[in-house]
This record gives C-alpha cells, structure tokens and sequence, in this order.
C-alpha cells in the first residue's frame, strides 16, 4: 500500500484557462477550495470529495456527468509516473507511440503501472458554487428508465437514487435529481456577491459505537420510504450548494461506521444501452433478496475513453453500498457478475471484492494489451495488489 498525500503541497492554475497541475496527493476537495472562487471546477467528481487526484487517476473516476463530459481521464493534458525501474516519465493522451499507450494503460490501471505523482487537466468554467437542480419522483424502475433515456441530454449533471427494497409495481422506484451549474443571472442579485463561496464543512460525525445491525432491512425500508416521499413528485430550478448535490454523505464524517464491525462492500456494475431486460432481473434480484443497500444510484454513461482498463462504457450503471455481514453475499455478487458479463457489461475494479479471474477478459476485452504494456514497463512484476493477485492483473 502506497500513501500518497504527503505529495500535495504543489498546484498551479492558471486563472483564465483553468488548466491546473496538481500533484497527485492533492485531494479533490483542496482543489476544489483553490478552483471555485477563480470560476473554475473540477472536470469530473464522484460521490465524495476526498478522493486524491492520482486515484482519481488510477481508477479513471466517473460522476453524474460522465455523458455529456467522460470520465476523468478525458479531462488530462499530461501525468507525470514514476515507473519500477525508478524513472519519471511525462506522458500524454496523444501520439500513439509507446508513451502513449502507458498513459492508457495507467487511466484506470489501478495503480499497477507505477506511482503517479503529477498531473495536468483542465478545469471547467463556472460561474458560481451553486447548482440549479431539477428533482422528480419515478414511480417504478421502468418509469426512471424512460425519463432519463427522454431527458438525460438536457442536463449535464443527472443521477435517480433507487429503493431496492421496493418490490412489485414499486420495484425500482427512484428519485431523478439532474441539474446544471448555476449562473449568476440565477441568483437573486442581492447573493451574488458570494455566489463563489464554498462550504464542504462535516456537520455531523458517525458515532464509533455504531451497532453492528443498525443498517438493516427494516431501519433502510424506513429511510427509504421517508426519503422516497419527502422529495417533490416534480420540482425544477431549485438552487442548492455544490456539495449539496455532488457529496451529501460527505456532510458525515466516518459516515461508513453506520455499518458496524463489519463494514460493507461496494459494487457497481455497468450493462450496455439494450440491456435493459438484465438490468431488471438484477434490480429485481436485490429487491427480492432484501439486501440493506443504504445507497444505490443509477446513472447513463457515454461513450468510453481509450484507457484500456477504464470502467466506463455506454450504458446503465448501478452502484450499491451493502453491508459486509449479508449472508451468502459473495455468492449472489458472483451470479450477478456473470449476468453482467453475458450482457457485454463489466464491473467497476475500484469497487471489485469478488469478481473471478475467468470473467475479467469478457468484460475488459481489452485486458491482454493492458498486461502487454505492464509487462514492457514492469517485467518483474514489482507493481503488485491484493486485486492484482486475485484477478492475474
């Protein structure tokens, strides 16, 4: 295990073209502090703030606007790595030399290319840390499906929280929450002087003494039937903060010790556009099984990047937080990975405790010229992780 945020002392932005070096220590919300009150905003964030920029790197992170934008590699002008034979060496996303195809082949490599130590990319110009958000209620999983296959291209930000323990004509009920950044017209006049402020404070702190069942079938059906009716069958144009609508579990800190001693397991899973039918039977296997999923979201993804081991492709993606403690998890897990991979899908590796080695080819076809160029940059295998071993990466 590497820890790298020692390296984050370095940045450098340039205010008028939002182009920023950062090392890659440097947390996302440290850059988000430097960036917003310049107009400028990270490229690409997931659901927390705390992921560094070299692991937003390795694992080419993807967030609610990953089909208008792409994932985070799509927004990288260089990266500086540190390969095992100890060189450091500049590489870009274009050129289609052997530099080239490293710099691919690190974007969702999982770390197992060498240490990145700096990057360069491009900021998104915005001119405020507000949102402007439009929220809905889907009643069931295939009306949330429809809306935003209708709508999805009117919003560059868009993601519907799911009830997996909703079951018969409620299956897969959702709450659509899809917006834009808010400009200054947005606002009324007498805000827009701190229209740029940003407050990513924690408000509250999960107890450490969580019980081990808090999360459980019957304390999650309550939450989600609550957090199902308080939010408006339609609101539109509604201003909220940034962290508002990109982090809110960020708001609690240690917010994964509502889980217990045991804590949970994530998984997450894309199927390409036309396999919805998979889609369904999976929804409807988690909801039937009861499964505790405190957080599940779907989102579209659009087209993919050339990383070689980059999760994301055109598509529906699900993602679940599960308590580690469920009974006879990893097998289900298991069947659900193989129904994804017979519908052309994968499954995230930044988020992968179980998938099997037989599987990996399927679902990344792309794997043997990712190992052909970990192997021209590592001969001796120095790279090496847990996922590594499990998966022959």
């Amino acid at each position: 295990m590497l820890d790298i945020t020692a390296l984050a002392g370095n940045r450098v932005i340039d205010p008028e073209t939002g182009l920023v070096t950062a090392s890659a220590g440097l947390s996302l919300e440290t850059l988000m502090r430097d960036l917003l009150p310049l107009g400028w905003f990270v490229p690409v964030t997931p659901g927390t703030r705390h992921v560094t920029v070299g692991g937003a790197i390795a694992a080419d992170i993807h967030g609610k606007n990953h089909h208008v934008d792409g994932s985070f590699g799509a927004h990288l002008r260089s990266i500086s790595l540190v390969t095992p034979d100890g060189s450091v060496r500049t590489l870009g996303p274009e050129g289609g030399d052997d530099e080239t195809a490293l710099f691919w082949a690190t974007v969702g490599g999982m770390g197992l290319t060498g240490v990145i130590v700096e990057a360069t990319l491009q900021a998104t110009a915005v001119e405020t840390a507000l949102m402007r958000v439009d929220t809905e209620r889907a009643n069931n999983l295939d009306a949330a499906l429809a809306t935003m296959t209708a709508t999805d291209d009117n919003y560059r930000y868009t993601v519907a929280w799911i009830d997996l323990l909703a079951t018969g004509a409620s299956m897969g009920r959702s709450v659509l929450t899809r917006g834009h950044h808010a400009t200054l017209a947005d606002l009324p006049e007498r805000t827009r002087s701190r229209a740029r402020r940003f407050d990513p404070a924690v408000r509250l702190q999960a107890p450490p003494w969580a019980p081990s069942r808090l999360l459980n079938r019957l304390t999650v059906r309550a939450f989600n039937e609550v957090w199902f009716r308080k939010a408006p069958v339609e609101r539109r144009d509604e201003i909220q903060p940034i962290t508002a609508f990109f982090h809110p579990l960020d708001f609690v800190g240690g917010w994964n010790r509502l889980y217990g001693p045991a804590g949970m397991v994530q998984y997450q899973f894309v199927v390409p556009f036309g396999a919805e039918d998979t889609l369904r039977r999976i929804v409807e296997r988690l909801s039937s099984s009861g499964i505790a999923s405190f957080l599940a979201v779907l989102k579209r993804f659009g087209p993919a990047n050339p990383g070689l081991l980059s999760f994301p492709q055109p598509g529906w993606t699900l993602a679940l937080d599960i308590p580690a403690g469920v009974p006879r998890l990893a097998g289900m897990l298991g069947d659900l990975d193989v129904a994804v991979a017979d519908a052309g899908g994968r499954v995230y590796l930044a988020k992968d405790a179980v998938l099997s080695r037989d599987l990996l080819p399927k679902m990344y076809p792309r794997l043997a010229e990712w190992q052909a160029v970990r192997a021209r940059v590592d001969p001796d295998a120095t790279m090496r992780s847990d996922l590594g071993r499990r998966l022959g990466l």
